[in-house]
């Protein structure tokens, strides 16, 4: 197995986009980016920890490949927008990609890459590609929420 990680806005909603793909074997939501050890929702809504809402996938390199989940990653977020996704502003729904080897660094900048000489987008991507830190589990609440809630974000 191995472990992919991405930001993309708020971390119920990304979760929705990846938890059905194929290959995927697991999802949780939690925090990662930034400088505060354990940190709780309340801590990352205050802008204080440098954390972003995050998705770590545990997906099958035998079922799905690395390039398969940044695709999902491109469509299910817009890369060009600074600190928010849609309504959610704040730091903690930056657009990332944390990377855990220097093979999906590679493949990560490669696809940004790709995607901004497409032409599809009509601003510059603003995507940071970082190196994984520390994966904060967020509260039990916050896992599987639109699953729980039986809604879903409509990706």
């Amino acid at each position: 197995m191995e472990i992919a990680t991405f930001a993309a806005g708020c971390f119920w909603g990304v979760e929705d986009a990846f938890m059905d793909a194929p290959g995927v074997v697991a999802t949780r939501v939690g925090y990662t980016g930034g400088r505060t050890e354990n940190p709780t929702y309340g801590d990352v809504c205050s802008h204080a920890t440098g954390h972003a809402e995050a998705v770590e996938i545990t997906f099958d390199p035998q079922l799905t490949t690395f390039d398969r989940l940044l695709d999902l990653f491109w469509e299910c977020h817009d890369p060009t927008q600074v600190n928010r996704q849609g309504p959610d502003v704040g730091d903690q729904y930056r657009s990332a990609i944390f990377y855990h080897s220097e093979e999906q660094r590679r493949a990560a900048e490669a696809a940004l890459e790709r995607l901004d000489l497409s032409g599809r987008l009509r601003r510059r991507i603003v995507t940071e590609i970082v190196p994984a830190t520390t994966f904060w589990e967020a509260e039990a609440y916050h896992q599987k929420y639109h699953q729980k809630q039986g809604g879903g974000c409509g990706f």
